[in-house]
């Protein structure tokens, strides 16, 4: 099956991205993505066996446990590639969490399930965005959205993604919450123990 793990937006910032969608409708080339589909992926793990799933699925909470909720940011817009024609429009965002959990998700993979892993593109750079369009015919560009939102993170989730004629469909197979204060609680009685000769 196909994987990634992301962050999935509250309403009222899915609410501001759809209006900010409204630029590309006019324009055919333009296919949006769906509202509830917004998300901003954290590591896309490309197809793998179903019987990985627990093992994935236990990684997302250990990595929960110690990381803290956090504030993620929307600022603006920007394409890939930004220069010549462009294949994706996408809303920037932002926060010093978002970081932190990706790396810390590639890490937990690597170690894991190895390099193999991460050559379905989790081993490129991290540059954390939400996808709003993709561009399937020759379209113009659309100037530049400013946005001025942000939203608390307080869970991540694991993703399957099946691709079907119309578009991919998206099921949240496990939410993962941040839970930072425990872990560290967690991490503080253990280092108080004495040790084991």
């Amino acid at each position: 099956m196909r994987l990634f793990y992301a962050i999935f937006l509250p309403e009222d910032v899915r609410k501001a991205l759809v209006e900010a969608q409204g630029l590309v409708a006019r324009y055919r080339g333009w296919k949006e993505v769906p509202p509830h589909q917004l998300h901003l992926t954290l590591l896309f793990l490309g197809e793998r066996p179903a019987g990985e799933l627990e093992d994935l699925a236990a990684l997302g909470h250990r990595l929960g446990r110690l990381q803290p909720p956090f504030t993620a940011r929307i600022r603006g817009t920007g394409y890939f590639p930004n220069e010549g024609t462009p294949r994706v429009w996408f809303a920037k965002a932002e926060g010093e969490g978002l970081v932190a959990l990706a790396e810390g998700l590639r890490q937990e993979v690597l170690g894991l399930l190895g390099p193999e892993a991460l050559e379905a593109g989790g081993d490129k750079p991290f540059k954390p965005h939400i996808t709003l369009a993709r561009r399937k015919a020759p379209a113009p560009r659309v100037p530049p959205v400013v946005f001025g939102l942000e939203w608390p993170v307080t869970e991540f989730a694991l993703v399957r993604s099946e691709l079907r004629p119309r578009g991919p469909v998206y099921t949240i197979l496990e939410r993962f919450p941040l839970r930072g204060e425990h872990g560290r609680e967690q991490e503080e009685s253990l280092g108080e123990r004495p040790e084991d000769h």
